[in-house]
């Protein structure tokens, strides 16, 4: 039992020291008073060079401090054994020690703030900043990976999708697109393995390209598992489904009995001769010029730096399908069935079609089979065709665009008339034509404020 008790620490004077009592040669407690009522205890010991030494272990519990005199004894004899054992420079040895216990706490903190961003950085994450990235480059596929995104990860495989971008296998991503072709779904597959490996490329060069958006920048992705997944077929099955006549006629029929705003969503789209839905989705009021009746399209496919302006012609029949679809007060959006909150986008539109699909089939309406979107595309392009409209006008009518030196630098011609031309032969092709529909009466009498989205 040493000297130091509670009653005499209490008792001892500012600045004095009290030693416990020990064998000599083997280091001992001690404590010292500070000013006021604060005392702390030191393990003083001699070291290799024969100078003094004292080690702070703690304050007293009895002046406020966290140490007991017990508490402090049995932290003495610790040190005391060390001492004992040879460990001379206990000081240098314990600061050695402080300062490892330092960095290992450092990297362990550093390594669970990676593991958190590695965990944050998951593939929906990185699948999503692409999309922004998309987005911030005015790309019409930036929908389709938003679509494809939510159907094959969010919700079809929630597991993978929260897996760190970084741990992800091609084996992962191999069991991902595994069940899209049992079902003989090869474009689907084709193109969800294209949207990963694209996603992960920009995200891979993303830290060193000053146009990356920050989200994509933030998630410093340092591999590819894609481009170890086999290649889901080099290119697309080439459709040739194209509506015949009287399937368009019965289509035309089907859709101009349907309620708004579903109804016009589709007339729309086939009195403007099939555009494509991404670029239709984006239309909002400053798109529309209602005293030529035109909409300004933005066409942003292939590398152009600016998208390619696409000006459009409407007819009556689809001025009042425009007007159908929108409703005062919501939102901006021309293309809708949220009254202009947001513009529809492909499965939306596909979604409505497949039921009106469905009707035709059941009525045997379509000899020829179902059909989507894209084969109402190919269909008006067809049709046009065998009426006597040149590959020029249909490629203009539909923003194929033209090969070429001069038509992509010279030729900024509208072609305005002769896609109106053709745009009312197709109205007469399906039974459509209203060359006297209120739209059409509004803008002859010059309204300007005839419905929301005219007014200035």
């Amino acid at each position: 039992m040493g000297t130091l008790t509670d009653r005499g620490l209490k008792a001892m004077k500012p600045g004095e020291w009290c030693s416990d009592g020990g064998a000599r040669g083997s280091g001992t407690l001690a404590a010292r008073r500070g000013k006021g009522e604060h005392v702390l205890f030191y393990f003083r010991y001699t070291d290799s060079t024969g100078d003094r030494g004292a080690i702070p272990l703690g304050e007293w519990s009895g002046s406020g401090g966290p140490l007991s005199l017990k508490a402090a004894r049995e932290r003495a004899d610790e040190l005391s054994r060390r001492y004992l054992a040879g460990q001379r420079d206990l000081g240098d040895i314990l600061r050695d020690e402080e300062a490892e216990a330092r960095r290992r706490r450092e990297a362990a903190e550093r390594a669970e703030a990676e593991m958190q961003v590695r965990n944050a950085a998951s593939l929906e994450a990185l699948m999503h900043a692409y999309v922004a990235q998309l987005r911030h480059r005015g790309k019409a596929s930036a929908s389709a990976v938003a679509s494809a995104i939510r159907r094959h990860l969010a919700e079809g495989n929630p597991r993978l999708a929260a897996t760190p971008a970084d741990d992800v296998t091609p084996e992962d991503l191999t069991e991902l697109l595994a069940p899209l072709m049992a079902k003989g779904k090869t474009n689907e597959a084709r193109k969800l393995r294209s949207y990963v490996q694209a996603a992960y490329t920009a995200g891979k060069r993303a830290p060193r390209d000053p146009t990356a958006v920050p989200e994509l920048r933030a998630l410093r992705i340092a591999r590819n598992p894609a481009d170890e997944v086999a290649s889901v077929g080099h290119a697309m099955v080439m459709r040739e489904r194209a509506l015949s006549l009287d399937e368009l006629r019965a289509y035309w029929r089907r859709i101009e009995a349907m309620p708004d705003p579903d109804g016009a969503l589709l007339r729309f789209q086939l009195l403007t001769g099939g555009q494509r839905v991404e670029q239709l989705g984006r239309l909002v009021v400053q798109d529309l010029d209602h005293e030529a009746a035109t909409i300004t399209l933005k066409d942003p496919k292939g590398r152009r730096a600016t998208p390619r302006r696409h000006v459009l012609p409407l007819l009556p029949a689809a001025l009042d399908a425009l007007n159908a679809m929108t409703a005062p007060g919501l939102g901006p959006y021309l293309f809708t069935i949220t009254g202009g909150e947001s513009g529809a986008v492909y499965s939306t539109v596909q979604h409505r079609l497949s039921r009106v699909v469905a009707k035709m089939l059941e009525a045997g309406e379509l000899p020829g089979g179902p059909f989507t979107v894209g084969d109402l595309r190919r269909t008006v392009e067809t049709r046009l065709a065998e009426a006597g409209v040149s590959l020029e006008i249909r490629a203009q009518l539909q923003s194929h665009g033209l090969g070429g030196v001069q038509a992509r630098h010279y030729d900024r011609a509208d072609y305005l008339s002769q896609k109106r031309e053709a745009l009312k032969l197709l109205a007469r092709l399906i039974g459509a034509e209203k060359p006297d529909g209120p739209m059409a009466r509004a803008l002859a009498g010059g309204v300007t404020k005839h419905r929301r989205y005219l007014s200035s």
